[in-house]
């Protein structure tokens, strides 16, 4: 099983960014994708997840109204974009089965 992410990026304060995880080995639609990040420092925090079978998604209260949770089952690709960028996005991004990890991708929000 694989979980490839797409690489890093910076973005100005106000920003969108768009992050990408190409799965392979295993049933794209039978686990759902889980959002975690973790900023400099702290703890691993879970954004959401998306059931690439349905598209039906849950998102963490913390960033309801700025993260849309996306998969393409032609691709076996999940997406994340986060919104309205501020510094505090500053992290390293992974998605994830649970069983199985992207190695992240580091946003980095500076002006």
């Amino acid at each position: 099983v694989q979980l490839v992410q797409s690489g890093a990026e910076l973005r100005n304060p106000g920003a969108s960014v768009m992050i990408s995880c190409k799965t392979s080995g295993y049933t794209f639609t039978r686990e759902y994708i889980h959002w975690v990040r973790q900023s400099p420092g702290q703890r691993l925090e879970w954004m959401g997840r998306i059931d690439p079978e349905e598209g039906g998604t849950k998102t963490a209260r913390n960033f309801q109204g700025r993260v849309t949770f996306t998969a393409d089952t032609s691709t076996n690709t999940a997406y994340l974009d986060l919104s309205a960028l501020k510094s505090e996005d500053t992290a390293v991004y992974y998605c994830t089965t649970i069983h199985d990890w992207g190695k992240g991708t580091l946003v980095t929000v500076s002006s």
